[in-house]
């Protein structure tokens, strides 16, 4: 099945793989052998390269250009989103979000020194920053950091992006982390950096969560040094695999905020328990089907949890007693599959290496018990990838005993924080983010309150419920 996978920095990646079957660490695009074409390759053409940042419109709107996996990626605060492909005239023509299907935007930019953007009629300017590159010392390495600040001397919120498990640069290219500039362009401050092993950042590349913590706070210390009288209120936001990270910061050392996107409250291996439920339960099976998911969870739990060395015996006797099941080809989840796919010989090989250090029984709830600094957590309803219905479940619980904790649950929208459409084949082709998803965040980081409804696609649980 085509899929466009969705990586942590909120970028696209088309990939031919099942629904449910993202893993921890990229392990599929270590497999198929693209992790180093995808997540390091220069993140938009040489041609595209000058033309990343937000541009002001005459009509007050605003526009970011950012590095694409191909070409350029244009996104306004609204959610609204295209790619962006070169033309012989010199334009570029867009696509209605991730789709590849033109939704009639056609978008020209002036020569590289002036700055200048016309989005379909109207004209507009590249908004000028305070940028600050620096490097920092992380837990034993040496890391590459942007801050990048609203123009001017006014103290200003700060929030330092804490990105997922992909091993992408957030820097190279000009950032494909659009947030870098959306905030600033909101009057908030952001702090990026490559995270070890990647980009420009020196050490090993790892999901070991307190080693990533350590660095994040290194960061959010860094942010703070280089922002001086203006750093006001400070915190993260982890998408995805940093929502496991962020916390575990913000218990390390205390911080303003802390926001999560699309992240999980559930340990890694149960990430994968839950796709594997999801992957049958969207698809009407019932209690029956998933207690023998459950058997062959657990079987291959066993496989990861000795580092591939051991327990293919019990993944094969499973296999045996399933295979002939109508559901069994359904099973993927977001590890078990590969286990299931791949001949014992290869995963001995291969398994060590693709998620190195991931604590996979890692358990996030006694972090979040005892953190006592706001969080605001944004939830798709409809996320396959990290399922949100037991996130959703004991952040609510968390919420009622005391924890400063608000959810918003998106209706509609997968991870990433993408809404979609089906295509007849079954893929899921994004198209947008939710209207509300920027302008909640930007009110969070403000004052750590919400000050509307959001819309009704969007339910809010928790302390910061209206």
């Amino acid at each position: 099945m085509s899929y466009s996978y969705v990586n942590e920095s909120g970028g696209q990646v088309k990939l031919t793989l099942a629904s449910c079957a993202r893993p921890i660490g990229l392990v599929i695009l270590v497999l198929l052998s693209v992790q180093g074409a995808n997540a390091q390759k220069t993140q938009a053409d040489s041609a595209g390269n000058c033309h990343v940042g937000t541009y002001l419109l005459s009509d007050g709107r605003e526009v970011d250009i950012g590095p694409d996996d191909e070409h350029l990626q244009w996104r306004m605060k609204d959610g609204t989103t295209g790619e962006l492909t070169p033309t012989t005239d010199g334009s570029w023509f867009s696509t209605l979000g991730m789709t590849r299907r033109p939704d009639g935007h056609r978008v020209t930019f002036g020569d590289c020194t002036t700055g200048r953007i016309r989005f379909d009629e109207v004209e507009g300017h590249r908004i000028a920053f305070d940028v600050f590159e620096t490097s920092f010392q992380g837990a034993g390495v040496t890391l590459a950091g942007r801050l990048v600040m609203p123009k001017g001397k006014a103290p200003v919120p700060i929030v330092v992006l804490v990105h997922g498990s992909d091993s992408g640069s957030a820097l190279e290219g000009g950032g494909a982390f659009a947030l870098q500039r959306l905030f600033p362009s909101a009057g908030i401050g952001a702090f990026v950096y490559d995270k070890r092993g990647t980009g420009a950042s020196g050490g090993r590349f790892t999901h070991d969560y307190l080693t990533l913590a350590d660095d994040t706070v290194a960061a959010m210390r860094e942010a703070k040094r280089l922002a001086g009288a203006r750093a006001q209120r400070i915190g993260y936001l982890g998408t995805s695999q940093g929502g496991w990270v962020a916390p575990l910061a913000a218990k390390i050392e205390a911080v303003d905020f802390v926001m999560v996107a699309y992240g999980l409250a559930i340990s890694p291996l149960d990430e994968d328990r839950s796709c594997l439920a999801l992957d049958l339960t969207r698809r009407g099976y019932g209690p029956e089907a998933l207690a023998k998911a459950m058997e062959i969870a657990d079987a291959a739990s066993v496989v990861l949890l000795s580092n591939f060395r051991d327990g293919y015996d019990q993944v094969e006797a499973v296999r045996q007693k399933y295979e002939k099941e109508p559901w069994f080809p359904l099973l993927h989840g977001n590890i078990s599959f590969l286990v299931l796919q791949r001949p014992p010989a290869e995963l001995k090989e291969l398994g060590p290496t693709l998620f190195p250090g991931a604590p996979l029984q890692y358990d996030p709830m006694p972090v979040l018990r005892n953190l006592r600094t706001p969080q605001l957590w944004l939830l798709g309803e409809d996320d396959i990838d990290a399922p949100s219905a037991e996130t959703a479940a004991r952040l609510r619980a968390l919420a009622a005993s005391g924890s400063p904790i608000t959810t918003a649950m998106f209706r509609g929208t997968e991870h990433g924080m993408y809404e979609y459409e089906v295509a007849p084949d079954g893929t899921r082709l994004s198209t947008r983010q939710p209207e509300s998803y920027f302008r909640m965040m930007v009110d969070f980081i403000r004052d750590g309150r919400l000050h509307d409804s959001y819309g009704h696609l969007v339910s809010i649980t928790g302390r910061g419920a209206m």
